[in-house]
């Protein structure tokens, strides 16, 4: 399958390109997605020489860049953020589906494990927690409402502390001391595995929430073809194959 999957995409680009020079791709892609795209995009550099350069945002800045005019090659985002953008007129019709992403619970190396079994227990977790770390993105946003919900939000405010994005969120985590929960996309506690961060769980089924990402080509792209090769690549066998690895299903 890998093999076929190369074929097609040097066929592709041959065709559409005419053989021309490696190009470069710009991406704006969501940070959850991050760590199947970054693997997606290195597997197909490797097969068509053509570089991608990735800037990776929360959901709320890419509109922010979208709606203020910013122009890439192709954009991953939620989508309801795609229609917009395609209403708008901002997108071609071209769009492939790369997974969903859910919400986990993270703590730091040698912390106390929180039980998060249930959402009565995942209430008695926070509660009992000494901090709770979570994002400003869409992903913290649930949370939030999801705190308000089990009406514990107002008791919890004081010892919450919030950023911009999940790394943030997983560093604050990592250099924690005592009884400190992180929540956010399960992608983003992965990557920080290898120094040390500890993913707890997901949050339980009846409480759980996934965000699913599409990409699609942007009508200004600097190359029209080559966008719709890359994200014709993002929804083949091989690439989901890599995705599905880095937790996005």
């Amino acid at each position: 399958m890998k093999i076929a999957t190369g074929l097609l995409l040097c066929a592709l680009w041959t065709l559409t390109t005419g053989g021309a020079m490696a190009a470069e791709i710009r991406v704006l892609s969501a940070g959850a997605v991050e760590p199947g795209l970054r693997a997606a995009a290195a597997a197909f550099k490797k097969q068509t020489g053509n570089d991608v350069n990735i800037t990776f945002n929360t959901a709320p800045e890419i509109r922010k860049r979208i709606g203020g005019g910013e122009a890439f090659d192709v954009v991953i985002a939620p989508p309801a953020a795609l229609e917009e953008f395609a209403g708008a007129g901002k997108l071609t019709v071209d769009r492939v589906a790369l997974g969903r992403v859910g919400l986990g619970v993270a703590v730091r190396p040698g912390a106390a494990v929180p039980d998060i079994s249930s959402s009565e227990a995942l209430k008695r977790s926070v509660l009992q927690a000494d901090s709770i770390v979570f994002n400003r993105a869409s992903s913290g946003i649930y949370f939030e409402n999801l705190l308000k919900k089990m009406e514990i939000y107002d008791k919890v405010q004081a010892k919450t502390t919030r950023y911009a994005d999940g790394a943030a969120v997983m560093e604050h985590v990592l250099k924690g001391k005592g009884r400190e929960i992180g929540f956010g996309p399960v992608t983003e506690i992965l990557q920080h595995r290898e120094k040390g961060l500890k993913l707890v769980g997901l949050l339980p089924p009846e409480v759980q929430n996934y965000t699913s990402y599409s990409a699609a080509p942007m009508t200004a792209a600097a190359s029209a073809e080559l966008a719709r090769v890359f994200v014709r690549y993002l929804g083949s066998p091989e690439s989901k194959a890599l995705f599905v690895g880095a937790g996005i299903d």
